[in-house]
């Protein structure tokens, strides 16, 4: 994606080229890294203990085996590795459009800080740190956007971590039916997305800025990029945590059942306590982080090298900015 700075007389990326590029990081992140996902989300969803302190560590690793691999836990390890991909048509929608409008999006967003917005940064936080805050504020309102996706991703939660509900239905017969309590948690949705998308862009451009010394992020080497990815991405992470377990745990009830999210908080803290807002953090950061990483740093890379194939053959002219 190659963030834009602040310096004259370069291009930014063409529509086309933004697109290709996210979407392309899309599709390899849902092919490798959607079973990640749907271990993370389960545990996420779960509200008993794992490992019961004096119970033999056996039951607990069953009881884990079980909360991961629901029906297919006694079956073969293809057939448990193959269970983690349910919904994967639901995914796929979700995760390519969201990568498109996330990471395609936020430049522009960026662009129109840039240009009517400039002096406002800078005279509030200062050349440097206002470029920074500048690209987090995009990437902010980018994320809160989001929730217009809400629908996909609450089929694909669904399907990771309640099928029953969406047994013998298509996709129009759920729209038909549910209508908008498919955006049901819109609004943690988007209580969620907006600090994350804030740490994400905010963070991998302070890598940028402060630890690589770029005034100009679009010359990012690999390497850059991948480090500022990383910066980005488990700020996002951590910050998002906790209303991204209350977020799951509402998307994941069953259709003809909800539960407010004060509900639900209420209830994580008097039965599991604090901690359960931090459920599933370290897989996520350790395991689901890296598809992040991977999905950023792809997204950074690819953006430009569409862009010089698209502007090569014609099919895009963009102007320099000044």
């Amino acid at each position: 994606m190659s963030p834009i700075g602040s310096g004259k007389s370069k291009h930014s990326e063409s529509g086309y080229a933004r697109m290709a590029g996210s979407g392309c990081a899309g599709i390899l992140e849902l092919v490798i890294f959607h079973p990640v996902d749907t271990v993370a989300k389960r545990l996420m969803s779960n509200q008993a203990r794992l490992f019961v302190p004096g119970a033999p560590v056996a039951q607990g690793m069953a009881n884990l085996n079980t909360v991961l691999f629901k029906n297919a836990a006694e079956q073969s390890v293809l057939s448990r590795y193959l269970s983690l991909f349910p919904g994967l048509g639901f995914a796929a929608g979700y995760k390519v459009l969201q990568r498109m409008y996330k990471f395609g999006g936020q430049p522009y967003v960026k662009d129109y800080l840039d240009t009517n917005h400039r002096d406002t940064f800078a005279r509030l936080f200062g050349d440097k740190t206002g470029k920074t805050i500048m690209h987090a504020t995009a990437g902010s309102l980018v994320g809160i956007g989001e929730v217009a996706l809400l629908p996909l991703d609450v089929l694909k939660i669904k399907s990771q971590t309640n099928p029953e509900s969406l047994k013998g239905r298509n996709i129009f017969g759920i729209v038909r039916d549910e209508g908008l309590g498919l955006y049901r948690g819109g609004m943690w949705t988007a209580a969620r997305n907006a600090p994350g998308s804030f740490a994400l862009f905010g963070g991998a451009a302070f890598v940028k800025e402060y630890l690589c010394g770029l005034s100009d992020y679009s010359k990012a080497t690999f390497l850059q990029n991948f480090f500022a990815s990383i910066g980005g991405a488990v700020a996002s992470i951590t910050v998002a945590a906790p209303l991204d377990v209350v977020k799951t745990r509402i998307q994941n009830k069953p259709f003809d059942a909800p539960e407010s999210g004060m509900s639900i908080i209420s209830k994580m803290v008097r039965n599991e306590g604090m901690g359960a807002f931090f459920k599933g953090l370290t897989p996520k950061i350790l395991v689901v982080g890296p598809k992040l990483i991977f999905s950023f740093t792809i997204a950074q890379q690819l953006i430009p090298f569409f862009h010089g194939i698209f502007e090569g053959q014609g099919i895009t002219q963009t102007k320099p900015i000044v």
